[in-house]
């Protein structure tokens, strides 16, 4: 099965865009390129978190409703949110209502802020998970790695939740910890271009 698809402006990107009309702008402006800002890093973990299960369509379409709900993923206000905060996500019909993803989110803001007293950022301590350029597959060939799968272990350890391999490794895919932009996408050779002039956060 190819892994692109030409779309109606004849550009030729990654075929999962085929799934769906949203997903195309989505692609085009956000998936895979480099990410350093530590709200947006702790928003997608979350964000990938609830979508365990679930569709990235389903979730991509509920963002905004997320954002409000989680204090615009500002980790330092979810970790304060308290058992009233909680029942109100849980009675949110705009979000994804499952009681262990909430839980899961509320007690991740708490281990990032943490974190960020510990290593500095977010985006240090993920940035260190980037894998060598040997140590990369080809792209969308797989959906865990050994990189996932250390991360996974590591954020567990610390006390994060619902961060299994697979979680981390569409985490790792959107926040453009790797290019997994398929040969042939029109954006690919730019997000290489992106990663390999960017400053690493230390």
């Amino acid at each position: 099965m190819s892994k692109t698809t030409i779309g109606t402006d004849g550009k030729c990107r990654c075929a999962w865009c085929d799934a769906a009309p949203e997903f195309n702008t989505y692609h085009d402006t956000e998936w895979g390129f480099p990410v350093t800002d530590d709200i947006r890093l702790f928003e997608k973990i979350c964000l990938e978190g609830f979508q365990s299960g679930l569709s990235w369509r389903t979730i991509l379409s509920k963002r905004e409703n997320f954002r409000k709900a989680f204090a615009g993923f500002d980790f330092y206000k979810v970790a304060q949110f308290d058992d009233a905060d909680f029942e109100r996500l849980l009675g949110d019909a705009g979000i994804i209502r499952h009681r262990g993803k909430i839980e899961a989110s509320i007690n991740n803001a708490k281990r990032a802020r943490e974190m960020v007293a510990q290593e500095g950022s977010l985006a240090a301590y993920f940035w260190r998970f980037e894998p060598k350029p040997d140590e990369v597959d080809p792209p969308q060939s797989m959906s865990t790695s050994p990189t996932s799968v250390a991360l996974s272990k590591d954020l567990k350890k610390r006390g994060w939740k619902f961060v299994g391999p697979t979680t981390v490794f569409a985490f790792m895919q959107a926040m453009g910890l790797i290019n997994d932009h398929a040969q042939g996408c029109f954006l690919r050779q730019q997000i290489e271009d992106m990663r390999l002039s960017m400053t690493r956060p230390v």
